[in-house]
């Protein structure tokens, strides 16, 4: 008889609880148990970003982590990001700057881009590389990525979008 797991976290501001197997990833849980597809699988080892969720305000690789290690914790993903006024400001940045091309890794480097500029709204070419250097674009080589998430933070500089939205913002737990 398979063995699963009871747990309950917050997931995009909502409180969840699931029944998961032990072996089970947060991706998978992500994708397959509540049908988050935004988040990708990529190379299942950490490698290349297109996994990142954030957990308790901090960006993690969603296939390196145990759906059951989400217990009582902050999950945040690109659903959830893009729901926000700042990732409402770099998705349209992406899409303005041209950085979506076949757009697999976009959601890993919108959940980058996301926390970059809630750290940092200033964010230069210099952090904007450094932040997203976990996470590998086959398409565009980068420089679209960076002026679209230099645009999303200078929008926000202005007052087009708030750096950071307190209503949404995940804890530094």
């Amino acid at each position: 008889m398979p063995v699963h797991i009871d747990i309950s976290f917050r997931l995009n501001g909502v409180t969840r609880q699931l029944s998961v197997a032990p072996e089970t990833s947060a991706l998978g849980m992500l994708r397959d148990a509540i049908g988050l597809t935004g988040t990708k699988y990529g190379c299942g080892e950490g490698e290349c970003g297109a996994c990142t969720i954030l957990v308790d305000g901090v960006t993690v690789n969603a296939c390196l982590m145990f759906a059951a290690d989400c217990d009582g914790r902050d999950v945040m993903t690109v659903e959830g990001v893009t729901a926000t006024p700042r990732g409402e400001a770099l998705r349209g940045a992406f899409v303005a700057h041209g950085a979506v091309q076949c757009g697999f890794c976009t959601p890993g480097l919108m959940m980058q881009a996301w926390h970059l500029l809630g750290r940092d709204p200033q964010a230069d070419e210099a952090a904007i590389r450094r932040g997203i250097e976990g996470n590998l674009c086959r398409c565009t080589g980068y420089k679209k990525i960076i002026e679209a998430i230099a645009a999303a933070g200078e929008r926000a500089r202005k007052g087009g979008q708030t750096p950071v939205d307190k209503s949404t913002e995940a804890s530094d737990g």
